[in-house]
């Protein structure tokens, strides 16, 4: 299918009224999680759990990374919609929430891309070119992450790190055959009612204290309820469901983990100390208040920390104020655009014009046909069965 320019955004674009006084992340939420299941067919464990912070003692000598990698695996694990694991985890938790005040979903990934469009410095590897992939419905654009390639194979003469392995030796798999666990928060950002969706690494556990996004979190009886109201059986974490038009298999297992738990990992050569600034856009993106710095030599790692990052986050955000103000102009604008289209829309990011260029670009929509009732001002008297929840299935 044939795609038309509908509009070209340079840095000079970003300024005047459209750019916001300030542009600071508030009204943080916890909304829902999941773990990617290993199984034949496309599984979700709903809540999840990260897996546990358990580092070792003593200094370990680990093997370097190698076999199969997930560069993105909601599209790896569910080509068919990438996002719809999101909204299916989102309606379970929270079955009544009225996603029609919200007007961006997205990856972090995504918002990451696109600061680095007005900051490349906050890219390890600079500013490279990307493609994102764009739907509105009523009033929310959702912005679906594009990547050439969603895994790789790490043969026995490749080197790439230790990062995976470190993370299998220093944490604990909380939830039987996890291949991954993701996350789902809101908040406000630059005037926009903005849901993310990330991968996080771990948690720690702390059992002092909560922070209000605890407060938020489902307990296994909430579930357990919300389960039982949509028809399902939560009692046998094997058993799972479907909804009639979709692949997605959901199980309940796993338990809320609170956000200011939550950690980031991170493992480099010692001789390269981690600066905060290489890091600080992906955790303040996604609120992430805890990072691991994880030095070795050849291999050897030093007893590992947990470091709570919340105020270098919090200042790297007042110091990069004259960009993240043209980010939150950036959305607004890639939005407007597409909301004046009606049909899906790419965004491309041009090394050579140094521009994002959106195009109308024909596509099947993002998510099976029952959550875009979600945003029908009835649909929050519907049933389960009204959204075609039609059977049980085993994983």
């Amino acid at each position: 299918m044939s795609s038309k320019i509908i509009a070209k955004i340079s840095l000079s674009d970003l300024q005047g009224p459209d750019v916001p006084p300030t542009a600071s992340i508030t009204d943080v939420r916890y909304l829902s999680s999941y773990n990617w299941i290993e199984s034949s067919q496309p599984t979700i464990a709903v809540p999840g759990s990260p897996a546990l912070w358990a580092a070792p003692k003593a200094p370990q000598r680990l093997n370097k990374d190698s076999g199969l990698i997930y560069i993105a695996q909601n599209a790896a694990r569910h080509p068919d919609s990438p996002l719809e694991p999101l909204f299916r985890a989102l309606y379970i938790t929270n079955p009544s929430f009225d996603i029609r005040p919200i007007d961006v979903v997205s990856d972090r990934n995504n918002i990451r891309k696109l600061l680095s469009f007005v900051d490349p410095t906050v890219s390890r590897n600079g500013l490279e070119e990307f493609t994102i992939n764009i739907e509105v419905t009523k009033d929310t654009a959702i912005f679906s992450r594009d990547e050439a390639v969603t895994h790789e194979i790490i043969g026995p003469n490749e080197f790439k790190g230790f990062g995976h392995e470190f993370e299998k030796a220093c944490t604990s798999n909380k939830i039987v055959g996890s291949t991954g666990h993701h996350r789902i928060i809101s908040y406000r950002f630059g005037g926009l009612n903005m849901i993310i969706r990330h991968e996080t690494d771990g948690y720690v556990d702390a059992k002092a204290g909560t922070s209000s996004s605890a407060s938020k979190a489902k307990s296994p009886s909430d579930l357990t309820s919300a389960f039982e109201s949509l028809s399902l059986s939560p009692t046998n974490s094997k058993l799972g469901t479907t909804t009639r038009g979709s692949k997605l298999i959901v199980q309940q297992d796993g338990q809320a983990v609170p956000l200011n738990s939550t950690l980031e990992i991170k493992t480099r050569v010692s001789h390269k100390p981690l600066e905060i600034r290489e890091v600080a856009a992906q955790l303040w993106v996604s609120q992430t208040p805890r990072l691991v710095r994880a030095y070795h030599q050849r291999g050897v790692f030093q007893v590992p920390t947990v470091e709570d990052v919340t105020a270098e986050i919090k200042k790297w955000e007042t110091d990069k104020q004259r960009h993240l103000r043209k980010l939150a102009a950036l959305i607004r604008r890639i939005v407007d655009v597409v909301k004046g289209c009606n049909e899906s829309v790419t965004l491309r990011y041009d090394k050579g014009e140094n521009k994002l260029i959106l195009s109308k670009a024909p596509r099947k929509k993002m998510l099976p046909p029952d959550l875009y009732a979600k945003w029908d001002a009835d649909s929050y008297t519907k049933t389960a069965t009204d959204v075609g929840i039609t059977k049980e299935v085993k994983a």
